[in-house]
């Protein structure tokens, strides 16, 4: 049966070489069902967003479980899926102040919303077959300046929640000297094997920072007994006494998403910025996972609609869970390097996401203290940054636009007004210095709409 659905034979590979695979992948992208749950409530910012920790990480596993499921029996590529990094940041640094500005008081159903129409236009777009269009709107030298300076956003909040830098009324920013702290150590220990596992090519690198992370502050919390009463190790970390249980109840944010709200004004910028993320992640992972897997026919991808699709259902069915957009992860590539090259692959992915679900004490104890989870939002950041060397910049008109892009993220502490900085200068770039046609049409119209945004309704926010 299954070498009747996947075709194992035509793809030479072997169930037990499919299931490794789908392992691989699993343990490489399995940080996500950590930092999700830490991201959206807010945990890992000390702060409350309203999101119930627990109903996001069920509705994190779930999510990643039904596109993954059906990028491998209906596009069937070895390609997993879940809630996306860069996306979820957007989500609750620029999605729900947008909506907490424009006066809405449940800025997260209204971001949930968000999220789920730029998952219907998504789709749409995929069913239509208008993704060449959208794709080739933004030069390539954008596309590369956004994933770069997500990178680095992502990758300053995770020095920042590890207290590794501190606000400065001086300079905006400092270096805390205060290195044998015990959060800290936590952190640089989970960094530090994270990033020598991963310069050592092991799989789930990530992952094992974590545990290495989370070993080392279960170890301070009973034997440090002279750790200052603020560190967040005594104020947030409490060492769970059970590793399983049944998944926490998913209520909280089912079906919570306020699409009236999300289809006001204010917030149709955020919902295209949505729409982009999904739209360039989920083409640069297809194409690049595979490449290396062999998959590709005369430079295309067969099948491009049906992975397009997962994508676009993933993201609508992740809204109406409770969790942020739903991308591929190029993460994948490690399950094809160990021989996946078919959906049993997804669908191995798949499955453990579903068991995952039954070790929530365990999430939420790693997910509540700050200092285990950010060497791997410093590590994603720095492996999303290396798109800044693609990025064409012997050529002005594209460069400028770009640095703008990538400085502007992490500067503004705003994805969004990092982007609309760059699409409003490549347009305008482009233009006065004579070589307006290179620009789509698309393009000038997007640059027009934000500079109206922000002239007439963030301005008044």
């Amino acid at each position: 049966m299954l070498q009747r659905i996947f075709q194992l034979q035509e793809n030479r590979t072997t169930v037990r070489t499919e299931i490794l695979a789908g392992l691989t992948t699993f343990l490489t992208m399995a940080y996500i069902i950590f930092v999700q749950p830490a991201v959206l409530s807010g945990a890992m910012f000390g702060m409350k967003t309203g999101m119930s920790f627990g109903a996001v990480t069920t509705a994190t596993c779930l999510s990643a479980a039904l596109a993954t499921a059906i990028m491998g029996l209906y596009a069937r590529y070895p390609i997993a899926q879940a809630p996306g990094m860069g996306q979820n940041f957007f989500f609750i640094f620029s999605a729900m102040p947008a909506a907490a500005a424009a006066g809405f008081a449940n800025s997260w159903q209204v971001a949930l919303g968000a999220v789920f129409i730029s998952g219907i236009l998504f789709l749409i777009l995929s069913l239509v077959g208008v993704r060449g269009a959208v794709m080739n709107a933004i030069s390539p030298s954008l596309q590369h300046a956004i994933a770069a300076g997500i990178g680095a956003f992502i990758a300053f909040i995770g020095l920042q929640n590890a207290g590794l830098i501190l606000k400065d009324p001086g300079t905006a920013v400092k270096l805390n000297p205060h290195f044998a702290s015990p959060d800290l150590i936590v952190f640089f220990v989970g960094l530090l094997v994270t990033a020598a596992l991963y310069a050592r090519k092991t799989r789930g690198s990530i992952l094992f920072g974590i545990i290495a992370a989370t070993l080392v502050a279960m170890g301070l919390k009973y034997f440090w007994k002279g750790a200052p009463p603020d560190s967040n190790l005594i104020k947030h970390f409490a060492v769970t006494g059970k590793l399983a249980g049944l998944p926490p109840s998913i209520e909280p944010t089912f079906l919570k998403m306020d699409l009236h709200g999300a289809l006001s004004m204010a917030m149709w910028p955020v919902i295209i910025v949505f729409l982009f993320m999904v739209f360039f992640d989920t083409v640069g992972t297809l194409v690049g996972v595979s490449e290396q897997a062999g998959l590709l026919e005369n430079g295309k991808l067969p099948r491009a609609r049906q992975a397009f699709v997962s994508d676009a259902v993933g993201t609508i069915a992740g809204a109406a869970l409770g969790t942020s957009t739903v991308t591929s992860y190029i993460e994948s590539a490690a399950g094809v390097e160990q021989g996946g090259r078919t959906g049993l692959t997804s669908v191995t992915v798949a499955i453990l996401f579903l068991l995952a679900l039954f070790f929530s004490p365990l999430i939420a104890m790693v997910g509540s203290y700050a200092s285990i989870t950010a060497p791997a939002l410093v590590i994603v950041g720095s492996m999303m940054l290396r798109n800044a060397a693609k990025i064409d910049w012997d050529d002005f008109t594209e460069a400028f636009p770009a640095f703008l892009v990538l400085l502007g993220i992490p500067f503004s502490f705003s994805i969004a007004d990092g982007l609309a900085l760059g699409f409003i200068a490549h347009p305008l770039l482009k233009l006065s210095s004579g070589r307006g046609k290179e620009v789509r049409w698309f393009m000038y119209l997007l640059a027009a709409l934000l500079v109206t945004y922000f002239a007439l309704i963030r301005a008044r926010m």
